[in-house]
């Protein structure tokens, strides 16, 4: 549980800060409050007047501010958290974290708590796995600290492996779990995601370029609100969060069934790019050339799953949330979807190839209802999976 903990967050140096600024929003979402504490190598990155915004709270960042000791002292600061969040952590923090360090505000903080400490270390992935490194986070362990992450993955320098820091969402139910609850819990919710596969031969099927990106953004940032997530997903690009419960599927038919399969559930949001038809007979071999005549395929049309539980009779979820990706007249088609479907919400993005939003790394969306229209400006699929969750939680009145 989050309501009324407080957070002092402590931001190191590193690309990783801007992350930062999502935790917050996260964490305040779950109604903790949180009082920032800045190096001088994280305003490098960061200014502090931009977390102080998003915090609504003073940032912290000198050991000698005459005015911050006379008001709160560095010893009443690193006292006065439910717990202590380093994130993200460098490999030049967590070194003198192991070494017993307090050469600023943040490290002396942290020489002086006798609350909980968490730590996300974010670093390239040769740092990480120097010796030096594996021998700072083993003293940090050993003297109680707790370590989320880091993730593999691409990082900023172009290089991949260990060393991405943890992503906000995942941090968040970390602290969930510690503090033991979340706005959504008890609520369980179906979130599809990805593409689908529907094959023509053993080698060759139908697709398209959905990454999976959107769809695990938003089961993330849900689970991260405490909800019971089930993630059914076709193939994706993207890794699946650690924090849900992982269906992996390859058609649309094997989606629809796998849906249902998990009804009852309080919210479904149905992210996945499905095909909309499938090929009836799938040769058993590699389909050959036929003096340059291409084969002859019939096929039938997939399950409408975001149709046939927006109209279930029974297990109906409260709250049945469609996607629409579409090329042209957006809100005209999203507006006819959400009549035709009849589902509760459907989220309209446009997935032009000029947009560059399918396979990306950002979407802009609108969310339609039969009482509303939002358009929201163009923003990283994750602060939409954020923005999201809280709506949902608005919905759902938690």
């Amino acid at each position: 549980m989050l309501e009324g903990k407080k957070v002092l967050l402590v931001i190191t140096g590193g690309i990783a800060a801007y992350k930062s600024l999502e935790l917050i929003r996260l964490l305040q979402i779950n109604k903790a409050s949180v009082v920032p504490v800045m190096t001088q190598s994280a305003q490098q990155f960061l200014k502090p007047l931009s977390v102080a915004a998003i915090a609504g709270s003073k940032v912290y960042t000198d050991l000698f501010d005459l005015t911050a000791e006379s008001e709160m002292g560095h010893i009443e600061l690193s006292r006065s958290a439910d717990i202590i969040l380093v994130a993200p952590a460098s490999a030049d923090f967590l070194s003198k974290m192991a070494q017993g360090i307090c050469d600023d505000l943040a490290t002396t903080i942290l020489l002086a708590t006798d609350t909980p400490v968490l730590v996300a270390p974010s670093m390239n992935v040769r740092m990480w796995h120097h010796p030096a490194t594996q021998r700072n986070m083993h003293a940090i362990n050993s003297d109680g600290i707790s370590t989320i992450g880091p993730n593999e993955g691409d990082m900023a320098c172009g290089e991949f492996g260990h060393g991405r820091m943890a992503e906000p969402a995942e941090i968040t139910t970390f602290l969930h779990n510690y503090f033991k609850v979340g706005p959504l819990s008890g609520k369980r919710i179906i979130v599809t995601s990805g593409t689908t596969y529907e094959m023509i031969d053993p080698i060759r099927y139908i697709a398209n370029r959905s990454s999976g990106a959107q769809g695990t953004a938003i089961a993330s940032a849900l689970a991260a609100l405490g909800a019971s997530v089930i993630l059914v997903t076709g193939p994706s690009t993207t890794p699946s969060p650690s924090n849900v419960k992982l269906i992996e599927v390859q058609t649309g038919r094997e989606m629809y069934k796998a849906v249902l399969d998990e009804l009852p559930a309080d919210v479904a949001v149905f992210v996945a790019a499905v095909g909309d038809w499938y090929v009836g007979e799938v040769a058993e071999q590699k389909i050959k050339k036929n003096n340059g005549s291409p084969p002859s395929l019939k096929f039938l049309e997939n399950p409408d799953i975001l149709h046939e539980v927006s109209n279930l009779r029974e297990k109906r979820p409260s709250l049945v949330i469609g996607f629409a990706a579409e090329t042209s007249d957006l809100i005209k088609n999203a507006e006819t979807k959400l009549n035709k479907k009849n589902c509760d919400w459907i989220i309209a993005n446009d997935v032009s190839t000029a947009t560059g939003i399918m396979g990306g790394d950002q979407n802009k969306i609108s969310l339609i209802s039969a009482k509303q229209k939002e358009d929201w400006p163009l923003m990283s699929k994750t602060l939409v999976a954020t923005k999201l969750a809280a709506k949902i939680c608005e919905s759902l009145g938690v």
